[in-house]
């Protein structure tokens, strides 16, 4: 997991081409863009929505096997919990269409993204996204990457 302000984007660069594709494109975002789906180089694909924020998250973690997501909140804040996959229980076993499985609500690590900071997950990083701040909902405008693992 990366949690850090996009100024200090230069020093996740260079790990893999699609992830430098996904840092390149929001290291220039800003909450004027559409929302939609945009496929970028790399296969790499960017999702633009806004949602409300909410108290508790009831679907709980969920991990990803083929996707890295690199997440930014472009208007307002949302808090994204973290935990190793290997300490979350399984509540929903992996389904290939959606790349994802779902795991127990659980304490974990507490990100706040919005205000310049990003989060990147890998593989082996459970998260728990569209949390609320302090437990007060808010609508966020965000961006989600889907970043190709590569091998």
């Amino acid at each position: 997991m990366i949690y850090d302000n996009i100024k200090n984007i230069r020093l996740y660069k260079g790990l893999s081409a699609a992830l430098d594709t996904g840092l390149d494109y929001i290291a220039g975002l800003d909450a004027s863009v559409e929302n939609g789906t945009y496929m970028l180089e790399n296969g790499v694909k960017a999702i633009v929505s806004e949602s409300m924020t909410k108290p508790v998250n009831e679907k709980g973690f969920e991990a990803h096997r083929k996707f890295i997501d690199i997440q930014l909140a472009l208007r307002g804040c949302e808090l994204i919990r973290c935990k190793p996959l290997e300490c979350v229980k399984e509540t929903i076993p992996y389904k290939e269409e959606k790349d994802a499985a779902r795991y127990a609500d659980e304490p974990g690590l507490d990100a706040v993204i919005g205000n310049g900071y990003f989060v990147v997950v890998w593989p082996d990083d459970a998260h728990e996204p569209l949390l609320a701040v302090d437990g007060k909902p808010e609508l966020v405008k965000k961006v989600v990457l889907k970043v190709p693992v590569e091998e």
